[in-house]
């Protein structure tokens, strides 16, 4: 079994708590399931979300959908002038025989335009 990494962010509506527990639910549901993963297949998983997020914790969102026995750290992304606003991103370390090219990095709604060459 390889250790691989894989890719996502999710771009907010707003910056509300709930919501960004919706969202990030929804962008590590579908990590999980566009790679064919269970949680016992994560190693450790790293948030940022950019400065104007202020409401909560991304890294609480995978521990309300019961990731609870993996590493979890959320740090801030860079503050750069014309960056899109209210973005979360994740990269998850996981244990994968899937090939590096195979893998399905997960980029929801407007984030896909944060990297076309890889959103899936």
């Amino acid at each position: 079994m390889a250790v691989r990494a894989v890719r996502g962010a999710v771009q907010l509506e707003r910056d509300e708590a709930g919501h960004m527990d919706e969202q990030v639910a929804a962008l590590l549901t579908a990590v999980l399931e566009r790679n064919d993963l269970t949680g016992d297949d994560l190693i450790s998983i790293w948030f940022t979300a950019t400065p104007d997020l202020h409401s909560d914790f991304p890294a609480a969102a995978a521990r309300k959908l019961g990731i609870t026995d993996v590493p979890l750290i959320c740090a801030q992304e860079l503050d750069i002038e014309g960056a899109m606003p209210r973005v979360v991103r994740v990269l998850a370390h996981i244990e994968s025989d899937r090939p590096r090219a195979e893998i399905a990095h997960v980029y929801l709604g407007a984030a896909a335009a944060l990297r076309k060459d890889i959103a899936q």
